[in-house]
C-alpha cells in the first residue's frame, strides 16, 4: 500500500484522513483490496479515515464490491433518520436534503443499540463548489469534553422524536412498516418507547448513554446524536420557523436530559464547539473514496452548489454493550 497523510487549511499537522493511492498506474481496486485488507483495516483503526484517491471507480457496483472484499458485506439501512434512498444493494444516496442545507457532524446510527462500525463514501459526481464531508477525530473530541459539561449526562440522554405528517421522514418509512402494530413491535425491539397522542402524532423517546467502548480499541468515546439533534444545532431560521410550527415539547427531533428536561442551550454550544474544533475537510474529487471507522470519526456535510453525488455504504455491525436484545 503506498499511503501517506493529506493535509489540508488549518489542519496541517493532522493526519486525517490518510491518502491511500495506487500502488502503480492502472492497479485494480478490488483486487489490491483482497490483498491488502489487513494492512487496510490497521490503517484505518489507527487513523480513523482513509481517502482512497486515483483509483479507478468506474461503477458504483465497483465501489460495493470494494467495500465487500475490505470491509464486509453492506448493512441495510434501518431505524431512518434522515432522507436517502438505494442506488443499489444496499448502497445508497448520502443523503436527500437539500443542496443549501448543512448537515453537522455525527456519528451514524449512534441513537440506535446497534450501528454500523464502518460507513464507506464514494464520489460519484464532484459538486461544483463547497460540498465536503468534514470529518472530526472523535478520540480528540473526547478529550476536548471537560468533566462538567459531561457530568450532565451521567444517565445519558433522551433523543425525542414526533413523526409529523408532511414534515421529514414518515413513522412508516423510518421504520419500514405500515401499521401501528408493526411499529410498536419495532419499537419495542430497540428499546424505544413510543405513544399515540390524541391527534395521531407518533411520540419516541430513546433512551441512550453519551458514551461507548470501541470494540477493538478499548477507546470509551463520546458516541451520540445529542448535539446533532438539539434543536440549537439548526440554522437559527430553521429554529425559528420550527418553533412557529409546533409546540416546544412536539419538535420532530429533540434531544433531552435522560429525566426528559430541557438541556441547557450554553452546555450544547460547549460540546458542539469541541466537534468544531478537530473539525477537517478536504475537497471532493470524483472517484474519491472515504472509509471511516464510524465509531472512531464522525462526518458532516456543507451546502454546495452543482450536481454533487456522493454514495454511501454500512458494514459489519455493532451491538451496544449491555442493550437489550
Amino acid at each position: 500500500m503506498t499511503s501517506a497523510p493529506t493535509r489540508s487549511g488549518p489542519a496541517e499537522e493532522r493526519s486525517l484522513p490518510l491518502l491511500v493511492t495506487p500502488p502503480q498506474p492502472g492497479a485494480d481496486l478490488v483486487s489490491w483490496a483482497a490483498g491488502a485488507r489487513r494492512e487496510l483495516r490497521a490503517d484505518l483503526q489507527r487513523h480513523g479515515a482513509l481517502l482512497l484517491r486515483g483509483w479507478e471507480v468506474p461503477s458504483v457496483a465497483v465501489f460495493e464490491e470494494f467495500l465487500r472484499t475490505a470491509i464486509g458485506e453492506p448493512l441495510a439501512y434501518e431505524l431512518r433518520s434522515s432522507p436517502r434512498h438505494a442506488v443499489a444493494n444496499n448502497v445508497y444516496t448520502s443523503t436527500d436534503h437539500p443542496a443549501d442545507e448543512a448537515i453537522f457532524l455525527h456519528n451514524e446510527q449512534s441513537y440506535g443499540h446497534v450501528w454500523p462500525r464502518c460507513i464507506a463514501f464514494h464520489c460519484v459526481t464532484e459538486p461544483a463548489t463547497d460540498g465536503a464531508t468534514p470529518i472530526a477525530d472523535l478520540r480528540a473530541v473526547t478529550r476536548r469534553i471537560d468533566r462538567e459539561t459531561a457530568a450532565h449526562f451521567a444517565d445519558g440522554y433522551q433523543l425525542v422524536r414526533h413523526f409529523h405528517e408532511g414534515m421529514g421522514l414518515s413513522w412508516q418509512t423510518a421504520f419500514g412498516c405500515e401499521s401501528r402494530e408493526e411499529a410498536e413491535e419495532i419499537c419495542a425491539r430497540h428499546d424505544i418507547r413510543c405513544e399515540w397522542l390524541d391527534d395521531g402524532l407518533l411520540r419516541t423517546r430513546q433512551l441512550r448513554p453519551v458514551t461507548a467502548g470501541h470494540p477493538a480499541t478499548g477507546d470509551e468515546l463520546w458516541f451520540n446524536h445529542l448535539v446533532f439533534f438539539h434543536p440549537t444545532t439548526l440554522a437559527p431560521d430553521v429554529q425559528e420557523a420550527l418553533l412557529s410550527a409546533f409546540p416546544a415539547d412536539q419538535l420532530p427531533y429533540d434531544t433531552r436530559h435522560a429525566d426528559g428536561s430541557p438541556i441547557d442551550p450554553a452546555v450544547v454550544a460547549r460540546l458542539r464547539a469541541a466537534y468544531e474544533a478537530e473539525s477537517v475537510r478536504f475537497s471532493w474529487r470524483r472517484g474519491d473514496i472515504l472509509v471511516l471507522d464510524n465509531m472512531l470519526t464522525s462526518h458532516a456535510r456543507e451546502p454546495y452548489t452543482g450536481e454533487r453525488r456522493i454514495v454511501v455504504a454500512m458494514a459489519e455491525a455493532v451491538e451496544r454493550a449491555g442493550a437489550r436484545s
